[in-house]
């Protein structure tokens, strides 16, 4: 359940009785012709239906992330990281302070994944707590799903591409692109990183069926599912 359709006093009770709950990060960044939005829609979406059947109050995507990578692309938002762990440190504790004592952070983003070290950090200050770190994307039966519809994933490409990420009257390109050079990339700053990616995808199609991103989807809210239900100690 979204937390925007609860009130405190309903929230209060929930946690007394289940003290689970979901926070999703995400990320304003480029995603080639897709939305800048693809990481925070994803990381709710998928929160949400993994949800829906125990009523797990989902908290609102957390939309910024770390995306200093794609600084130099119009529409990105990148915090520092400093910022960023400040940012979930107190959204954690604001969390804890409702009585949530399970809490499952679903996550949009590869570039976000530093914060688990503060995740650590926090953890050993609360110790009545548990906390998961879920990068749903690439979670093992996701991935395994996404390389046996096609190896030639990546970001912004046709594994991103959900009828809920796309544009309207936005066409996308035909061709599959070539994979980077991802050594290279690494060593560049963001000026550079754009003349290298160019549109923004890594490499692969740009599109497939929306019956593959449809099998790909169940897998996902599936695994999501099991971690919100199971292995909680």
């Amino acid at each position: 359940m979204r937390i925007a359709e609860m009130n405190w006093m309903q929230v209060e009770e929930r946690a007394a009785k289940d003290d689970r709950c979901i926070l999703p990060l995400g990320s304003v960044e480029q995603h080639a012709y897709l939305s800048l939005a693809v990481d925070m829609i994803l990381a709710e979406r998928v929160s949400v239906d993994a949800a829906e059947p125990s009523g797990v109050p989902v908290f609102p995507v957390m939309p910024y992330g770390l995306a200093s990578s794609f600084a130099d692309y119009p529409g990105t938002v990148s915090l520092r990281l400093s910022t960023y762990a400040a940012l979930v440190e107190d959204m954690l504790d604001s969390l804890h302070r409702s009585g949530f004592r399970r809490i499952l952070i679903v996550n949009g983003h590869g570039g976000n994944t530093p914060v688990t070290a503060l995740v650590s950090e926090w953890l050993n200050a609360h110790r009545d707590t548990m906390v998961k770190f879920h990068d749903w994307w690439r979670a093992p039966k996701v991935w395994a799903k996404v390389q046996a519809t096609d190896p030639a994933a990546s970001h912004a490409s046709w594994m991103e591409n959900f009828p809920w990420t796309r544009l309207a009257g936005i066409a996308m390109p035909e061709a599959r692109k070539p994979q980077i050079d991802y050594a290279r990339l690494a060593r560049l700053d963001a000026g550079r990183k754009r003349a290298l990616l160019g549109d923004g995808n890594y490499h692969g199609l740009y599109q497939r069926p929306d019956a593959d991103m449809t099998a790909i989807w169940e897998v996902a809210v599936s695994e999501t599912r099991a971690l919100l239900e199971n292995d909680w100690d």
